[in-house]
């Protein structure tokens, strides 16, 4: 392919840097964007001089016909766009939380299948740099046989100042920031057979859990646990910081605080700064967050160029997204459930 145009729908809080990191692409340009509130519309379009705007998707894609379309929207309105995309032989990128529910998801996956249309979850967490890096050092075989994980998400950030409808639903923690942290799990350990989640709410103002912790059981053998709070106040604030422990028979690999990467071996430790860079349009705290989002968008133009399919595809997220469900099952139920039974 040349270049590809691509089309946005969604032009909220998020959708900016899903634009910043397009313009960053050589040989992709956004040709037209769509979103059903004016006010949205024209800021995101003056933003970035995108002059074809719409409020209806289906006539920004049967106008346009771009390469690919990024859906930046909510999860109830997921299925019906995808569904749109396929029928019209578009590829689709999709927000995640990837559908309210599991039947949603398998329908977007299988209506893409059936078209033959390449699909991808922006499940970015697994492409920020320091988690990266402790994929590379897990593949180096150091630590030799892992036995025990830990992916840590702890903070008091505001969230609901930028995105005040997280504090409206009644699912919160595990859909919106667990599903990321459950996805680097799969990324770092491999799938899993079961799991086992406890929830909280510390925060009386908001209607959904704060606080989850959860136990995985690895197919590979050995567990993880998987934390997450947005009411957890520390000396210094980690947002938005993912935390990594990996044991294995031969050492351990820490990702600490500011980005700190230790590995322990026989032969000692080693220590390694995995910041990420500070790219021109990000700022701090997101820039971690930010600097992902360029990352996986660039992995969705290169597996979209060489016909491959991209590491967070539908049917890759359809996993990640069962281990949400699961976990609201077995905090609910109060029993560890099967990854099978979602």
């Amino acid at each position: 392919m040349s270049e590809l145009r691509g089309a946005l729908i969604g032009c909220g809080f998020f959708a900016v840097n899903q634009m910043h990191a397009w313009a960053d692409i050589s040989g992709v340009s956004i040709a037209a964007i769509c979103d059903r509130d004016p006010a949205r519309l024209a800021e995101m379009g003056d933003r970035f001089g995108i002059e074809k705007r719409y409020a209806d998707a289906e006539t920004m894609l049967r106008e346009v016909r771009p390469d690919f379309v990024d859906i930046a929207t909510t999860a109830p309105s997921h299925r019906p766009l995808v569904e749109l995309a396929a029928s019209l032989k578009i590829p689709v990128i999709c927000q995640k939380p990837f559908a309210p529910t599991m039947t949603d998801a398998r329908a977007m996956v299988e209506a893409c299948d059936k078209a033959g249309v390449p699909l991808m979850v922006h499940e970015n967490f697994r492409w920020q740099s320091p988690i990266q890096a402790v994929r590379r050092a897990l593949d180096t075989g150091e630590i030799g046989t892992p036995f025990f994980g830990r992916v840590s998400f702890r903070s008091a950030f505001d969230v609901y100042a930028g995105q005040p409808y997280l504090a409206e639903g009644t699912r919160f923690i595990i859909e919106d920031l667990g599903i990321h942290s459950l996805d680097i799990a799969r990324f770092l350990f491999g799938d899993v057979r079961a799991i086992t989640a406890r929830t909280k709410r510390v925060n009386p103002k908001i209607r959904g859990e704060d606080v989850a912790t959860m136990l995985l059981d690895h197919e590979a053998g050995f567990s993880s646990v998987v934390d997450c709070s947005y009411a957890t106040r520390l000396e210094t604030e980690r947002f938005p910081q993912t935390l990594v422990e990996i044991d294995g028979s031969q050492g351990s690999i820490r990702l600490g605080e500011d980005y700190r990467l230790s590995v322990t071996t026989p032969a000692g430790t080693r220590h390694e700064d995995v910041s990420p860079p500070l790219l021109a349009w990000a700022s701090r705290p997101w820039h971690n967050i930010q600097e992902s989002v360029a990352l996986i968008q660039r992995h969705w133009v290169d597996a979209l160029r060489a016909g491959t399919e991209p590491q967070t595809s539908g049917a890759d997220n359809l996993k990640t997204l069962a281990l949400v469900e699961a976990a609201y099952a077995s905090a609910a139920s109060g029993r560890t459930l099967d990854t099978s039974e979602v």
